[in-house]
C-alpha cells in the first residue's frame, strides 16, 4: 500500500504507447476504480498524444460500442476497464501491454 504501483503502471503504459506504438489494456477489479484510473491517466497524459478510453457500466451501451470500435481500429491507445475487457467482442489492433491492478481485500 502506498508504494506507487499506479505511478509505475502509468509510466509503463506511457512508454509502451509513445516508444513502442502499442496499445495498453488496464484491467481493474471495480467500476469505481476504473473511473478513478481513467481520470488519473487522462489528467497525467493530457499534454501528450495519448488517446485513452474506458469500458464501464457507467457508460452507455452506445458509448461502450463506440469505444470498442475505436480500440479495434487502433484509435485508442490505452483502454481501462473491468472484466468487461475479457469479453470476446473486445478486439485490439496491436496490444503490447496488459496491466492487471489487483486491489487488496481485507476482512
Amino acid at each position: 500500500v502506498g508504494y506507487g504501483k499506479t505511478e509505475v503502471a502509468m509510466r509503463a503504459a506511457f512508454k509502451a504507447v509513445i516508444d513502442g506504438k502499442k496499445q495498453v489494456a488496464v484491467l481493474v477489479p471495480t467500476t469505481v476504480l476504473a473511473m478513478q484510473h481513467y481520470e488519473t491517466f487522462v489528467a497525467r497524459m493530457a499534454h501528450f498524444p495519448v488517446r485513452i478510453g474506458i469500458l464501464s457500466r457507467f457508460c452507455s451501451t452506445k458509448e461502450n460500442r463506440h469505444t470498442l470500435r475505436k480500440v479495434k481500429e487502433g484509435e485508442v491507445d490505452i483502454i481501462i476497464g473491468t472484466h468487461r475487457m475479457l469479453s470476446k467482442d473486445v478486439v485490439f489492433k496491436d496490444l503490447g501491454l496488459l496491466i492487471i491492478d489487483e486491489e487488496q481485500r481485507f476482512g
